[in-house]
């Protein structure tokens, strides 16, 4: 597409495992990110879901080059920013930030929110019209917080203040792309619906291209225009929002979605009518460090097949699958069978 802005392709990191005193013999890799392919549009909302461990965190990391790849390339606006030194990456890394999921870790609590907001322009060496105090205030009154808080510490700040915070040194730098990893998990409901709608909302005025990591479905088909699906450092599905929602191909999508609380007035059937039975993933999740052959779903997957611990399934669109819907499957849901899901949303987070 040529309006991609952030491209990864074959992107990879593995972790080394080292023993022996000083540790200094290998003996293996974690497996955290192996070979996925994303691409990003300029302006859009793209969401990552997945449990827990499959690489979600990792990825962001590596999009915003806070961790070097192991392998596979990264590109930024068509440029190849994958091995790019510090100088190369400064202003690359201003037009890219990431907003961090512990909003108490975060933030340096021996620094005032009027310095940690103004931090990227400093170190960028920035000098807004009007001043740095002036454009923090600004931005804090962009993020819901009153510009009076300009010479507070975080400590006395709530978990969603400290959020916004988070997310207006984010926009200090009038970036085009941002990691926002999990950035509501560590918040109570209906703060998350404050912090999701505000997103939303910088998403539609300033055109920010996001990448949403998640694990909520829910806020994720709140936010995003279309889904990656994660699994043990693998993108097993990725499409628009209602064909993964709706029409889920690959069986640990389904899984996901089957695990989806229902409304209490409709608690035992489906909108077609039908009695929705969740589906039990047997076992536990692989080890990264060793994960599955062939297809790293196939050992909790009731459809797997010979084939399937032989060769690894490629990430493509299946019969009957919305264009750029794609599936890494040998036997896909077939679109007959998947239903609209219903995923509950808290009403403070409905538009």
């Amino acid at each position: 597409m040529t309006d991609d802005i952030l491209v990864a392709d074959g992107l990879t990191k593995h972790f080394p495992l080292m023993a022996g005193f000083p540790f200094k013999r290998r003996i293996g890799a974690v497996q955290a990110v192996d070979g996925i392919d994303l691409a990003v549009r300029s302006g859009e909302s793209f969401g990552l879901v997945g449990e827990s461990g499959c690489g979600k965190s990792t990825t962001g990391r590596l999009l915003t080059r806070l961790l070097e790849p192991t392998a596979g390339r990264i590109r930024y606006r068509g440029e190849d920013i994958t091995h790019a030194g510090r100088k190369e990456l400064a202003p690359i890394r201003s037009e890219i930030q990431m907003i961090f999921q512990d909003p108490y870790a975060s933030l340096n609590p021996r620094q005032t929110v009027g310095r940690i907001v103004a931090g990227p322009m400093e170190i960028n060496g920035i000098a807004p019209r009007g001043g740095r105090e002036a454009r923090v205030r600004e931005l804090l009154e962009v993020v819901g917080l009153n510009p009076e808080h300009y010479n507070r510490f975080p400590h006395e700040f709530s978990g969603g203040q400290r959020q916004r915070i988070g997310i207006a040194r984010a926009l200090a730098l009038e970036p085009k792309v941002i990691v926002a990893d999990e950035p509501v998990s560590a918040l109570d409901v209906s703060i998350q619906a404050q912090v999701v709608n505000l997103l939303r909302t910088l998403q539609g005025e300033l055109g920010i291209a996001f990448v949403f990591i998640a694990h909520d479905l829910a806020v994720v088909r709140h936010f995003s225009q279309r889904v990656a699906v994660m699994y043990l450092g693998k993108i097993v599905e990725v499409g628009g929002r209602d064909d993964i929602y709706r029409h889920p191909r690959h069986p640990y999508t389904h899984a996901l979605l089957s695990a989806v609380p229902e409304p209490l007035d409709a608690a035992d059937t489906s909108p077609e009518g039908t009695v929705r039975e969740r589906i039990r993933l047997a076992g536990d999740v692989p080890s990264p460090v060793s994960p599955p052959s062939g297809c790293r779903f196939r050992t909790r997957c009731w459809k797997a097949a010979d084939r399937c611990a032989t060769e690894e399934p490629p990430l493509v669109r299946a019969a009957g699958s919305a264009e750029g819907h794609l599936s890494a499957c040998h036997f896909p849901e077939p679109p007959t069978v998947a239903r609209d899901t219903e995923v509950v949303l808290d009403p403070a987070l409905r538009p």
